[in-house]
Parts: structure tokens; sequence; C-alpha cells
């Protein structure tokens, strides 16, 4: 799947090169036919490969990726490989490289926390923010997908979240089984996730209705508190959010959080991808 159209990666090469490369043009190197292979420099799930050879195409370039996004790969795995005019390869260079580094460490941060979550509970589900880096939004959600997890939200258009921002402009605390009520008559289609702070409010919003307990920044322990407290029988998701990360998602999974809520991945040390260039 490719999410960046041709717009977009001209868009990226325009920023990079927008009068071509100095370099290449100065010493004349342009017609010269050369060879690119990119290859994993350590484990990771890889992401973005189809941009990036779809920018080597654009170029002029033959590129032939070696994986799709999404596989895990080892140290020296081929990614992919591409020919043309030493003049194309130089200038989308840098370019495809971080189409491939960049959601490539998402996507292996993303690949991490499931494992973490997923060992402790295996229904586990780590489900990403709509909070990415701005400009990066559609390369982001391709990215966490690669790592096995889901998208929490895509925008405030698709989904049902009651914030208690909401319910300090609605009336305040006392607001929130009108608001719950009111969102499942207008939204009968969607699940009502209400965010809380407190295991109170948690137990409160249960009652009123909630489909979704979203407890933010919780300790793990708050998590297990306020599963105990439902009852019995009760078909509320309860789901984590705030300061998770690979080292505690085993924690709240196992204090009984089946979602695990995190914009964590999106600021992952991008992966390193070794590029070679040479005549061919």
């Amino acid at each position: 799947m490719q999410t960046l159209d041709d717009a977009a990666l001209w868009a990226l090469l325009r920023e990079d090169a927008p009068y071509g490369d100095l370099t290449t043009r100065a010493l004349d190197l342009g017609e010269r036919a050369a060879r690119m292979a990119f290859a994993a420099r350590g484990p990771m799930t890889v992401c973005g490969v189809e941009e990036a050879a779809r920018l080597l195409h654009l170029v002029g370039a033959t590129a032939r990726p070696d994986c799709a996004s999404g596989a895990r790969l080892e140290a020296g795995a081929p990614i992919l490989s591409a020919e043309g005019q030493a003049e194309a390869l130089l200038l989308a260079w840098k370019v495809a490289q971080m189409l491939v580094e960049w959601p490539s460490g998402v996507a292996t941060a993303a690949r991490a926390m499931v494992e973490a979550a997923r060992a402790a509970r295996p229904d586990a589900i780590v489900a990403c923010t709509r909070k990415a880096i701005p400009g990066t939004r559609a390369l982001s959600a391709k990215a966490v997908l690669a790592g096995g997890a889901v998208l929490h939200r895509t925008g405030l258009s698709d989904t049902v979240l009651l914030f208690p921002e909401h319910r300090a402009v609605g009336g305040g605390p006392e607001a929130l089984g009108g608001q719950v009520a009111t969102l499942k008559h207008a939204c009968p289609e969607r699940a009502v996730v209400v965010e809380v702070k407190t295991v109170e409010e948690a137990l409160a919003a249960a009652r009123h209705g909630a489909d979704v307990l979203q407890l933010e920044k919780f300790p793990a322990e708050d998590v297990a508190a306020v599963t105990a407290r439902l009852p019995a029988g009760a078909s509320v998701c309860i789901a984590a959010a705030g300061g998770l990360h690979p080292g505690n998602a085993g924690d709240y999974a196992r204090a009984g959080a089946r979602v695990l809520v995190t914009s964590a991945p999106y600021y992952a040390k991008p992966a390193d991808v070794a590029v070679t260039i040479t005549p061919a």
C-alpha cells in the first residue's frame, strides 16, 4: 500500500532540491549509469518501501522493492534496489532514504509495544492517537499499522470521545450522564468513549453507559482498581492512555486495559538504513 501520492512525493523532492542537484551537475555526472541499494543496518519493522520506490520511479530510475511495509528485517536484509542515471539516483537519494528510515522507526516502536502488551494479554490492542507530527499523519498511520498497532482516531470526524473539557463547557461533572445519553442518541452507530481522570469518574461513566473508559494517566494499580470495581458482567472496555511505553505496557495489560492508547511511536528514533550507490 502506498500512502503518499505522487504530488506529495514531488513536494518532498522539491523541498530538498528545488533547482536540482548542484554538485552532481557541476561534476557532470548526471548521465552516468548507477545502481542504488538499501539495506537494514539493524533489526527493524520496515515501512515506507513503496513510497521510496515510487519516488525513484518518478525521477526516472527503475526501482525494485525487496520487501513490503510491515516486514520484520534482520541486520543486512535488503530493502530495495534501483538503477538509472546517476543524476536521478543522487537527486532522490536522501528523500527516499528518509521515506524508509523515519516510518520504519515508528513501525518498529509500535511493534515493540504491541509485543509487550500481548505478552501479558494476547487480546490487547495498541491504538495510536491522532497526535502525529504535523504534516506526517498519512505516513504515520501507515507506519503504526505496519507495526501491528491500530488507529485510535484518524480525526475528530470519525469517533465519539467525550473529554473532561466537553463536560466543563457543557455544565461540569454533573453533565456527564446527560452528555453520554445525548451522544448515544445522536450517534447510535458509534461507541461512546469517555475520558476520565479518577477512579470515581471512571465508575460514574460506566454507570451512565459509556462503552469505553479511557483512563488518562492512571497508574497501573488504579487501572486494576477500576477493573475490580466494575459490576460483574459489565461490557465496558478499559483503555489506558498517557505515559505508556514497551517497559510498562505489560503492566497495564495485566491490570485490565484491553486497549493501550499512545502517541509514543511517532517520536521514535528513525531506523538506520544503509544506502550504497555504485557505478552500473
